[in-house]
């Protein structure tokens, strides 16, 4: 029992990490029609090595998305 709570404690923090660094990124982009007219694209999960992430679009799971 012990050691699921520390695998949940874990997983918290490395998803806490994760949000904060998200967000680090972000420049007001918070929705897909925010993302467009910044001409970006709305991507689920992570940007594409030859993007950046400009903000989000549904949420921190789906990135807003514009070439570099």
């Amino acid at each position: 029992k012990q050691f699921l709570h520390f695998q949940l404690h874990l997983f918290l923090l490395s998803q806490l990490h994760y949000l904060t660094d998200s967000m680090r990124f972000t420049q007001g982009v918070r929705n897909s029609q925010s993302c467009r007219r910044n001409k970006g694209i709305c991507v689920p999960i992570r940007c594409p090595g030859s993007m950046r992430q400009i903000g989000t679009c549904l949420g921190a799971q789906v990135k807003c998305c514009r070439r570099k």
